[in-house]
């Protein structure tokens, strides 16, 4: 692990490769740490200075952020990236990670490189609405209550975690007991806890800001796991009509936890899109 501090917070992240390579910063989802990305940084490390963060207040990241709204969040880890000797970076993250990532790609597109949004709804932007009003997006709900989920969650993570695995990844079973464990372990801690559920306490503030037109020019790749049946093309257009120029979109087998579920692809797409950004940067 690598720690920066940050504004009286820790910030850990797990590293592959050197900083003389272009920095890729990989960001975990809901109920995960960093160590989703356990199968897909020995290799990105022979091309990539990989920086895989815990979230912060995550596992070994300590301290609370300023604010859990997710332009914030970016902007912390970033400065976080940068002061570990992160350049040309190119920011990927799934579930509430890539959310962070569009952020980044909408507020902070001059210190990256390119963004990879997967696995997510964005607030604030199509099919936003649609996925609150989805039963089966009853935690977005429940977490953004104040105090009650804490209440009803303390003490039982690693069942209540083991719910999300096993109904939103293509093939649960890749999702080993001990990495469930390691992702309990991550959230142990009180502060842990409420960090996570402040994640969805945002996304009130999140969608508010992000359903405001604006101007991006950043190369983003939309990518999205084939098992839920839902496609990119649900979602690539609602970017592009916020404003997004270049915005594709991918889509890789499996569910919900890429890294863990497709290691291989998600490597191959990393690496396609980063050739594709120093092509576009030559011309």
């Amino acid at each position: 692990m690598l720690y920066a501090e940050i504004g009286g917070a820790t910030i850990a992240a797990r590293t592959a490769g050197d900083s003389s390579k272009p920095a890729l910063v990989l960001l975990h989802g809901w109920p995960q740490s960093s160590r989703a990305f356990d199968n897909v940084l020995p290799e990105l490390g022979n091309d990539h200075f990989v920086l895989a963060f815990d979230l912060p207040g995550i596992g070994a990241s300590q301290g609370a952020p300023p604010s859990a709204e997710k332009t914030v969040l970016a902007g912390l880890l970033l400065d976080a990236a940068e002061k570990l000797g992160a350049r040309n970076i190119l920011f990927a993250g799934y579930d509430v990670g890539g959310m962070i990532a569009y952020a980044a790609a909408r507020d902070h597109a001059n210190r990256i490189s390119g963004a990879m949004v997967m696995n997510t709804v964005i607030p604030g932007i199509p099919p936003w609405a649609e996925t609150l009003a989805d039963p089966r997006i009853f935690h977005f709900a429940l977490h953004a209550l104040p105090e009650l989920p804490e209440l009803l969650i303390t003490g039982h993570q690693r069942q209540y975690f083991d719910f999300f695995y096993d109904i939103m990844a293509g093939d649960k079973s890749v999702l080993t007991e001990e990495a469930r464990n390691e992702y309990a372990r991550a959230y142990e801690r009180p502060e842990a806890l409420t960090a996570g559920f402040d994640w969805y306490r945002a996304m009130a503030n999140d969608a508010t800001h992000n359903a405001r037109h604006k101007r991006i020019d950043l190369p983003i790749l939309y990518v999205r796991g084939d098992a839920d049946g839902r496609k990119q093309d649900e979602y690539v257009p609602g970017v592009r009509d916020k404003g997004a120029t270049h915005i594709e979109g991918r889509v890789i087998p499996g569910g919900e936890y890429v890294a863990e579920e497709a290691p291989e692809q998600l490597i191959a797409a990393i690496r396609e899109f980063r050739r594709a950004l120093a092509h576009r940067n030559k011309h």
